[in-house]
């Protein structure tokens, strides 16, 4: 035996533990082997599709039109496109040009082929470029949600689909005709690519979403797109920029077929907003707290406990890595950003509107880790209560937001439905003219007025800012500059009829006023079409905003939407 040999210490247990410190992750779990199995690779795309197709689906065929601006801004240039009539607002008029045709050039992708296929029945176009935007929306979602469930784990990404399918903000916003709608499938997208690491895609797509959707939602895309930068620098950045430029330079090819002059609607846009100081106080302010209320609406329960994200974060961050705060803070930036703004609509905080989901799926997931000791092996009865009460709290959100969904529907869709009726009322003859009031931003779009009727036209019904005017082809059409136009909101002397006796029909909306109702004289006008229309002023906020059994027809008040057809003298 050799006395000289060196002798070998007993490793330390430290050693041996050392690959512990390592961070962990769900592929490190028992019985894994690293992403092989199909149970690595989280949800399959074929079920979080099938389920959000549906409900986007749904979404399409049954949903209301929110905002007039979306008839006005965005489906009336889609049917002139179509049809050569329709109605322009005085951001069409080329001395303004602040919207983008190229935006409208991509729903005529859906539109163009339903106009060929459908001809005449506009009305299933109409529906035909919804069904277009569901699909959209379908393919976005089930990218973050994939994603989601391959990067932290089943549960979490089949919280946020059940809440992209059924909350009331993302069953109504996935189908409306509005840019902000489009950045919010692109905010969608561009997370689930991060996610999956696809950085280069996944600022190509936020450039995207900022330049054809919405500019002004550069703001919540730049948490992707910076740390897509700081991840892949050179790919990133050159997606970005060849993205942009060749964006902007068909949006400005695009300007110039539509406007007849040079003009970059992006710009105009931003200069207006930015620069140019424009006056948006003249369309409606609301306080600070608009969005909470708003949100908590769109969302219930589901909002607030978004919000409380970024106050659990510290305890649950070695569960998950810098991606997930990542997508989520755009949520705080965004909201932040637009409760400092004096004017505000629902629409404005549409991108959002996934992140919002994510953020609650994320808290509900992690409601036991809030309970369970920091040094203890042994599970807490808090923490397995809290396990059980996951479910529940998933279940009342879903309920909530199904009200919801409900009492909005049923509330307030007379306007598409009464519009449809015209259809049977073609004994009229060519060359009539339907005249509407102070309904006019209820208007749901040409779509839905049959080609019998050549004119639309509106009533002075005591409304003083500036109305949408038709399309004028002797003019220029979209390369118009029509006198009447202003970006003062000023109304013109030449908006409204001049003689009521021209008008074949007349829409209103009856309601328990002292008002004097033109549809009352029963010697003028016969009503043809009258559905019922919820009564907001004289309807308690709780029984109006979410559909309680029994009690929402008992509590709620109606009027009357109806549509008049002239008695023939």
């Amino acid at each position: 035996m050799d006395l000289t040999t060196t002798r070998q210490r007993r490793p330390l247990l430290s050693d041996s533990s050392s690959s512990s410190t390592k961070s962990y992750s769900k592929t490190d779990k028992p019985g894994r082997s690293g992403g092989g199995d199909a149970e690595d690779r989280g949800l399959s795309w074929f079920l979080p599709f099938l389920a959000l197709c549906y409900l986007r689906y749904m979404s399409a065929t049954s949903n209301i039109v929110h905002d007039c601006d979306e008839v006005f801004n965005y489906w009336e240039p889609l049917h002139y496109l179509l049809y050569k009539s329709g109605f322009q607002t005085w951001e069409y008029s080329s001395n303004f040009a602040l919207r983008s045709y190229l935006y409208i050039l991509f729903h005529e992708l859906a539109g163009r082929p339903a106009a060929w296929w459908f001809g005449d029945d506009k009305v299933k176009v109409f529906y035909a470029v919804r069904l277009f935007l569901g699909l959209v929306s379908a393919v976005s979602d089930t990218v973050l949600v994939v994603a989601l469930s391959r990067k932290y784990g089943k549960r979490l990404a089949t919280y946020a689909v059940a809440m992209l399918c059924l909350t009331s903000g993302c069953f109504f916003a996935s189908t409306s005709f509005l840019p902000s709608s489009f950045s919010m499938y692109a905010m969608s997208l561009a997370s689930g690519l991060l996610l999956f690491e696809k950085y280069a895609m996944a600022v190509a797509v936020s450039v995207i979403g900022v330049i054809l959707g919405w500019p002004f939602s550069i703001l919540a895309f730049l948490p992707v797109v910076i740390y897509s930068l700081v991840k892949r620098f050179k790919q990133a950045f050159i997606s970005g920029a060849v993205t942009s430029v060749l964006l902007l330079g068909l949006s400005l090819l695009v300007d110039y077929y539509y406007y007849k002059r040079w003009t970059s609607s992006v710009l105009n846009l931003l200069i207006y907003n930015v620069l140019g100081g424009g006056e948006s106080h003249l369309y409606g302010t609301e306080g600070p707290l608009f969005y909470i209320r708003n949100g908590f609406n769109n969302f219930n329960f589901c909002f607030v406990l978004a919000l409380l994200f970024i106050a659990i974060y510290p305890v649950i961050r070695r569960k998950y890595d810098r991606g997930l705060l990542v997508v989520i803070s755009p949520m705080y930036i965004w909201l932040a950003f637009m409760s400092l703004q004096p004017h505000k609509e629902e629409r404005f905080l549409y991108p959002i509107y996934p992140l919002i989901c994510v953020s609650a799926s994320a808290v509900i997931e992690n409601i036991p880790e809030l309970f369970r000791e920091k040094y203890s092996s042994r599970e807490s009865l808090m923490v397995t209560i809290t396990k059980y009460l996951r479910p529940v709290i998933l279940g009342l959100i879903l309920c909530a937001s199904h009200s919801r969904t409900f009492s909005l529907i049923n509330g307030y869709s007379a306007p598409l439905e009464v519009y449809k009726l015209l259809d049977h009322y073609d004994d009229e003859g060519p060359g009539s003219v339907l005249c509407v009031g102070s309904e006019w931003h209820r208007y749901p779009s040409s779509f839905f007025v049959p080609s019998y009727i050549s004119e639309v036209r509106w009533i002075d019904d005591g409304f003083r800012g500036l109305l949408p005017f038709p399309f004028n082809s002797t003019l220029g059409g979209t390369a118009a500059s029509p006198p009447y136009f202003n970006n003062k909101n000023q109304a013109s002397d030449q908006q409204f009829v001049k003689d009521i006796e021209t008008c074949t029909f007349l829409v209103e909306l009856q309601l328990s006023r002292p008002y004097v109702y033109r549809g009352n004289d029963l010697s003028t006008w016969e009503a043809i079409a009258v559905l019922p229309y919820l009564d907001r002023e004289l309807s308690p906020a709780k029984y109006r905003s979410f559909f309680i059994p029994y009690k929402w027809q008992e509590k709620n008040v109606f009027g009357k939407y109806v549509i008049h057809k002239r008695v023939p003298k």
